[in-house]
This record gives structure tokens, sequence and C-alpha cells, in this order.
């Protein structure tokens, strides 16, 4: 209700801009790492949270990583996600100003919404209302050689395409910004993110390039090293030494150029 109140005040409707990816891609570390560095001017944006609750969620994640470990699942209920609302803009231009909402979602939610439309209301709501998406892919484990990766953006995609699309002649416009997420574990996304996608993940490259008019690819990374604790022989638990974003603003920034 904060979030609702604080938008009507602005007078003018609010743009959303979705991060969405698979459970355990990196989608609170990712949101909440760009949020911080914009709210700390980095690529020289002006970023401004309307109210206490905008910070909640890069405050969890930047105290997480300082003591070296991960921050929590997202739950799969939506009153229990962190909602953040910035108005953002470009310090050095005079482009006005943006009021973003992004929601952190949980990854489970969204893949039972996909697989069975209309389970998460809120979800689809909030893709359909979205004015552009920033789509997580786990680089390190297609990397690997799983296919996991490539099917699940697959099918959101394909959930993006069949939500947007008018007809089949016609491309979506709505702009995606694909991130290959973990991309310190296989530094050759950074070198070529595309070539890296069309060659590790080629069924979402596919149809980025059958369906969507607007795609472009990024990579990215949010820890410098990871190290590992042993629990249990089958309980492995992987630890952030060091956190070290990596193309983390690039592709909010691209997002807002086509917006």
């Amino acid at each position: 209700m904060a979030l609702i109140h604080d938008s009507v005040a602005q007078c003018r409707e609010p743009r959303i801009i979705s991060v969405i990816g698979d459970s355990n891609v990196g989608k609170t570390v990712y949101l909440g790492l760009l949020l911080d560095m914009l709210a700390r001017r980095a690529g020289d944006f002006e970023a401004i949270p309307k109210g206490g609750y905008s910070v909640f969620l890069q405050q969890n994640v930047v105290g997480h990583l300082a003591n070296r470990v991960f921050p929590p699942k997202t739950p799969m209920e939506a009153d229990q996600w962190y909602w953040a609302y910035y108005q953002i803009a470009y310090r050095s231009k005079n482009a006005g100003w943006f009021d973003l909402i992004m929601p952190d979602m949980a990854g489970e939610a969204l893949a039972a919404e996909v697989d069975a439309p209309r389970t998460y209301g809120v979800i689809r709501s909030l893709l359909h209302k979205a004015e552009g998406a920033i789509l997580l892919v786990d680089a390190a484990v297609a990397a690997q050689g799983s296919a996991q990766p490539d099917f699940f953006a697959l099918k959101l995609m394909s959930y993006l395409d069949n939500m947007f699309a008018v007809k089949r002649t016609e491309k979506v416009r709505t702009p995606v910004a694909v991130v290959l997420c973990k991309a310190d574990c296989c530094p050759q996304a950074f070198d070529d993110p595309r070539i890296f996608a069309q060659t590790n993940m080629n069924r979402l490259w596919n149809i980025c390039d059958s369906r969507f008019h607007n795609v472009e690819f990024f990579a990215s990374s949010m820890v410098g090293s990871l190290g590992y604790v042993a629990h249990a022989p089958e309980h492995i638990v992987s630890v952030p030494l060091h956190a070290a974003p990596r193309g983390i603003v690039e592709p909010f920034e691209w997002i807002l150029a086509q917006l």
C-alpha cells in the first residue's frame, strides 16, 4: 500500500522493469547490487528511493555479502517479496526522471506461472505491465554443458512472446536484456556475450532472433571469488569471499535507453 500511495503522489504512471530468471540464478543479489550502485551514483545516475521499504532489498544484499554469505531465498508468497520504487535520472543529461518499480520475484513462483499460466496472477500482471525485462541466465552452468539454463530461458521467452505478441508476423518490441550471470566462472562470456549465448544456449538465441525485435546480451558477475564449506558430504555451501560487481549497471542502462 505504501508503494501505491507513493506512485499516486507523483501524478504520473510509474514504469515497471522486471528482473526474471530461474531459481538460484542470483536475481536477489543482482537487483540488490544494482539498486545499491544506482544509489551510489554509478554510471552517472541519480537514484532516489521513494520510501524506506525501497532500501530493504539493497541493505539485505549488501549486509549478507559483507558477512560472506548469500541472502536467503526469496519466499514464494508475493506479500513477502522486496519491492523497490525508485526515481532515477541521468545527472549529466536533462532527460527528466523515470519512476521505476522493480520487484524481487521468487524463481520458484515464476517457474510455476510459466508452466501453468495464471497460477500467480501477480506475476502475470507485473510482466504484462512491464516496459522492459532483464532476463538472468546461469552462464556458469551453461558453460558446463547443461541444457537447463537454455530450456528455462526458452520457456520464459516463449511466455513473454505469447503475452506480448499481437500477430505471428510481428516481433515483440518490449526490450529484453539477457544477462549471462556468474560469468566470473566462464570469462569467455565477457569476451562476447552474443557469441557465448549463440554457442551455449542456442534455443534461447533462436527464439530471440525469431520473435523479439529488441534484445541485447550482457555478461555479469557479482562476486570476485568463492569458497566452499562442506557441512556434510552431500551438503556443500558456496561462500562469497568478497563482492566484485561487474556488468551490473550496463543492462539496466540499455533498458532505459530503449524506453
